[in-house]
């Protein structure tokens, strides 16, 4: 019975990814930021709780990725394409490109699979991270609409985070073999600045959260050296 619980939460993510793309495409972001928000966490937990219970599977591993591809691939994918659409009016064909970030977290996600590299940390920024500044855009947009609702802004986004998802920066993963301060500096640092900024700005930290991130994962890096 066990060996089905790990399995079970990782389809809740994918059902909640399925929910959450439908929810983009209809326009309705704060629905859409709860199932990014429950897919998260069960992705978070559906693999702690496999190595918890000794109950790790290649299956596990399948379904994962497949889970994530719906939740961190095609629903950015699908927020892209919302916003696209809205300034590429009279252009409808090139709404379609936000379909790009769909492809390389597919790239990213299978590249993950089968990297030995990525064990403990990430190579490339992973799908989840992604997502989450994806999402900041449209709440971002209501304040400043000239500047996200720009398509030069907005390809240029897609385009970024695409290299960024197949990239060979190192970035570090919220696996702690340890709670030493030593070890994890830069990780407990990155959490507190985390919370702190999205407590105090709400969806308009998430992109000054990622690029926090992608530095704190540099420093913490050439400590290791």
């Amino acid at each position: 019975m066990k060996k089905h619980i790990p399995n079970t939460i990782t389809c809740l993510n994918l059902f909640s990814g399925c929910i959450g793309v439908l929810m983009a495409l209809k326009g309705d972001y704060m629905t859409t930021a709860y199932c990014v928000l429950a897919s998260g966490i069960f992705d978070f937990f559906d693999g702690m709780v496999a190595r918890l219970l000794h109950v790790k599977s290649n299956i596990g591993k399948e379904l994962d990725s497949l889970a994530d591809m719906v939740s961190f691939g095609f629903l950015p994918g699908a927020i892209l394409y919302m916003l696209l659409s809205e300034v590429f009016i009279e252009q409808p064909l090139f709404a379609y490109l936000g379909f790009v970030v769909t492809v390389f977290s597919a790239l990213r996600l299978a590249k993950f699979n089968l990297d030995e590299r990525q064990t403990t940390d990430f190579i490339g920024l992973n799908t989840p991270m992604n997502t989450f500044y994806v999402l900041s855009l449209p709440f971002i947009a209501e304040k400043y609409p000239d500047i996200i609702l720009n398509p030069f802004f907005l390809l240029i986004s897609t385009a970024l985070t695409s290299f960024l998802l197949v990239s060979e920066i190192r970035l570090f993963s919220m696996k702690l073999s340890s709670l030493a301060w030593s070890e994890n500096k830069y990780k407990f640092i990155f959490v507190i600045l985390a919370v702190v900024l999205f407590a105090v700005l709400q969806f308009v930290a998430l992109p000054i959260i990622l690029l926090s991130y992608i530095l704190l994962s540099l420093l913490h890096f050439q400590r290791l050296k």
